[in-house]
């Protein structure tokens, strides 16, 4: 190599070097330090952290959707298989989220929204959801009670095996799961309805207008009987 083509590689490299920095600069100027700036991204799943390393929030697909994250450890979720939006408390347990699906399969329409908060180390709170399968439809806003006891998280690895059904079905029955208190929506009947419920989930009052317009009141006792009905 003569000294002529030397100093022409040599020239023609410092003319790259100089058009990559102008770039990166420009690049810099546009996205701020620490930000990179996209039109369109496709991913399979993202995961939110503090800096720490905490999981905060995921955005997933059916497919990669997370397990049960508690304290930053995953426990197999026995039926979450929803594209969505999962929320993670300061110390990376699940603390709510947001799921939804739906489509058709041999002519039949199924569709799905739920939005839910959690109570720390327990189950959603509050919950607003609709549900559509072929013809029926309702939706709800809903309201839980749930025990100071913290969810034994680990049953969920079992739920899919007689025992671990069995022992969570024994749970329920015990209250170790809470039970709903009101519940506010549309019915499957399309009725509109307000359900009041005592602490161990028994609907003790419930309001209702059916489709056609006719309105009542209704309180139960605790074994669902209606004992007295008001109507206009």
């Amino acid at each position: 190599m003569n000294h002529t083509t030397a100093n022409r590689l040599m020239l023609g490299y410092c003319v790259l070097m100089t058009t990559l920095l102008a770039a990166l600069t420009v690049s810099q100027a546009v996205s701020g330090p620490g930000k990179v700036s996209y039109d369109e991204l496709d991913v399979h799943r993202i995961n939110v952290r503090d800096r720490d390393g905490t999981l905060r929030m995921t955005i997933s697909n059916t497919d990669s959707a997370p397990g049960i994250i508690v304290k930053n450890k995953e426990f197999p979720h026995p039926d979450r298989k929803s594209a969505g939006i999962l929320f993670f408390n300061d110390e990376g347990t699940e603390n709510g989220g947001l799921i939804f699906g739906g489509g058709k399969n041999d002519g039949k329409v199924t569709n799905y929204g739920h939005l839910s908060f959690d109570q720390y180390e327990q189950d959603q709170v509050v919950v607003l959801e609709q549900n559509e399968d072929d013809r029926t439809r309702d939706a709800a806003l809903s309201f839980w009670d749930r025990p100071d006891t913290a969810i034994p998280w680990d049953l969920a690895q079992r739920m899919n095996t007689p025992e671990g059904r069995a022992e969570a079905e024994k749970l329920r029955k015990s209250g170790g799961f809470g039970y709903p208190r009101l519940l506010i929506g549309k019915t499957d009947d399309r009725a509109s309805i307000v359900s009041l419920k005592d602490a161990k989930g028994r609907p003790r009052l419930v309001m209702k207008v059916a489709p056609d317009g006719a309105a009542s009141i209704d309180f139960l006792d605790e074994g669902g009987k209606t004992v007295r009905t008001i109507t206009p």
